[in-house]
């Protein structure tokens, strides 16, 4: 058989089978009527109050969003060889992301208790770091670069 000829048989035995695939199925309706009967709850059957209307009324109990702990954002930039701001508070439990900006030089920042650390940035770069303060204390935070830390390149970070 020539080329032309299987090519051919080819292309009627897949257009033959697409149409016995797709010949009994129906399309979706458009529109849709929905008749809403529903009754709605409480909408027939007046409202009753039980009880001692002089008794207090109990506060209701605190959300779980009100037991999540909070995240602290700051954003950090380096001046010279220092951090500002130089000191940061935060209470155990929350998440803490701090935005490091670098206005000049190369530096980094890093918490070490908290295995938080950005890259290496250059002048004008920043990264976030984000962490939870799951240890209460007061922990360094600093720039790892030469002998930056020395020279005052260095923060506190107190956690409650």
């Amino acid at each position: 058989m020539s080329n032309k000829l299987i090519v051919a048989l080819l292309i009627l035995l897949v257009l033959t089978g697409g149409f016995l695939l797709f010949k009994n199925k129906s399309v979706a309706p458009t529109e849709i009527e929905v008749e809403n009967t529903m009754p709605v709850p409480g909408s027939e059957v007046d409202e009753m109050i039980v009880g001692n209307e002089s008794a207090p009324v109990p506060s209701p109990a605190p959300s779980a969003t009100s037991l999540t702990p909070a995240v602290k954002e700051f954003t950090v930039d380096n001046e010279m060889f220092s951090f500002k701001p130089s000191s940061l508070t935060v209470n155990k439990g929350d998440t803490v992301k701090i935005t490091f900006r670098n206005t000049g030089g190369t530096h980094d920042l890093k918490i070490d208790e908290f295995k938080a650390a950005t890259r290496l940035l250059s002048t004008g770069e920043q990264q976030t770091i984000t962490f939870v303060a799951d240890k209460a204390g007061s922990f360094e935070y600093y720039c790892s670069v030469g002998n930056h830390r020395a020279q005052g390149m260095w923060g506190t970070l107190t956690v409650r």
